[in-house]
């Protein structure tokens, strides 16, 4: 792996240096947490700027809509808007992040122009239909039931945790349509029309008060057999890719962040005195090398994926198990270092602590990440 710039990298580094420093500007106030047709309007426009300028789809294929940047252009760009405090991808995520780059990996000529131009410009948002109430973290044990009639499939059943519902024109949908085989086998990927006859949608509050989440309720809802990516009953293959994209690429932007967040904390340790304590000097410097090995993991990672037809690998689960791991630990660190502050002045640093918590279950609990690393990659025996 080669860790230096090129001339033409650092070039690409410089003029997006100048583009964020000119547009970030005259950006408006971020929307109300709690408000999110404003803060889908804000995130979207966010995503027009950055198609416009070309900066949308960065790493994604050049057939696919996407600028075909190498995979150190995709991490300086990374680092860059990190640095710069551009916008996240907000509602943008599951489109932007797993279900566009699983169309553009799976789906057919006709699904790829119909569904990821409008994700790339930020005219539609998807969400993720994965998880449901009765499955825990067993995905395969999946119930939502997709029964074949005629060009379309009838589909009955429920979701949980359905990231950004609410506001969301399409879902990546599991469904199973084969109930009698192995529940591997029986599964199928749709892309789900969210204004759909016979959709309910219920939002989830969280423990931080936020309600990105929702229930989702099917009843006979009819989904046009066109809208299935990759065969009848190979879900499972297809939900691969897109679990890949998920824990192998999409937090890759959050390890500059963190880096961010832990450079602020020594500051403050500095400010307020805390810095003379040498454990926990000790804490924030192992903290530092575990983000600097993560981002080195990341270039790797990403680095693998181009080589292997831009699908990333199973090395995405050791990322992401380490990665949760460590968000929670500097979390936990940053309480230490800013003690009531925490709770009583700096209310940001409350709701970062609070959804770090949910690290360890997004995109597979740590627990399904352990059993990937140790069978696939340790090669060791199955649990029983």
């Amino acid at each position: 792996m080669d860790l230096a710039y090129s001339e033409a990298e650092e070039e690409f580094r410089r003029r997006l240096r100048e583009w964020l420093a000119g547009v970030l500007p005259g950006l408006p106030p971020k929307p109300s947490p709690d408000d999110w047709p404003a803060r889908r309007a804000y995130d979207t426009t966010w995503q027009r700027m950055l198609y416009d300028a070309g900066y949308a789809g960065l790493h994604w294929p050049a057939d696919a809509g996407g600028r075909g940047a190498t995979p150190t252009q995709h991490l300086i760009y990374l680092e860059e808007t990190e640095k710069a405090g551009a916008p996240y991808v907000g509602a943008n995520f599951v489109g932007l992040l797993h279900a566009g780059p699983t169309v553009a990996a799976e789906g057919t000529a006709e699904q790829r122009a119909r569904w990821l131009p409008p994700v790339l410009r930020g005219d539609e948002v998807w969400c993720q239909g994965f998880s449901e109430p009765d499955a825990g973290s067993d995905l395969a044990a999946l119930r939502t039931r997709a029964v074949r009639d005629g060009d379309a499939y009838v589909i009955s059943g429920a979701k949980i945790w359905t990231s950004h519902a609410e506001v969301a024109d399409w879902c990546e949908l599991l469904v199973r349509t084969d109930a009698d085989a192995p529940k591997h086998r029986g599964i199928t990927w749709l892309a789900l029309p969210m204004d759909a006859p016979g959709i309910t949608v219920r939002p989830l509050r969280t423990l931080a008060g936020s309600t990105e989440f929702a229930e989702m309720f099917l009843d006979e809802v009819r989904v046009p057999v066109r809208n299935r990516v990759g065969a009848e009953n190979d879900g499972w293959r297809v939900t691969m890719v897109t679990l890949s994209f998920e824990r192998g690429t999409a937090f890759v932007g959050e390890v500059v962040a963190c880096r961010r967040t832990l450079d602020a904390l020594a500051d403050e340790a500095r400010r307020n005195g805390r810095w003379d304590d040498p454990v926990l000097r000790r804490r924030l410097g192992r903290l530092n090398a575990e983000f600097r090995a993560l981002w080195r993991l990341t270039q790797w990672n990403v680095g693998e994926s181009e080589r292997t037809g831009g699908v990333p690998g199973i090395g995405g689960s050791v990322f992401k198990l380490r990665y949760s791991g460590a968000r929670q630990e500097l979390y936990e660190a940053a309480a230490e270092v800013l003690g009531a502050d925490a709770f009583d002045v700096e209310r940001e640093w409350v709701l970062d602590r609070l959804s770090s918590l949910a690290y360890t279950i997004a995109a597979g609990t740590s627990q399904i990440q352990r059993n990937i690393v140790a069978e696939r990659i340790l090669g060791l025996p199955k649990g029983r």
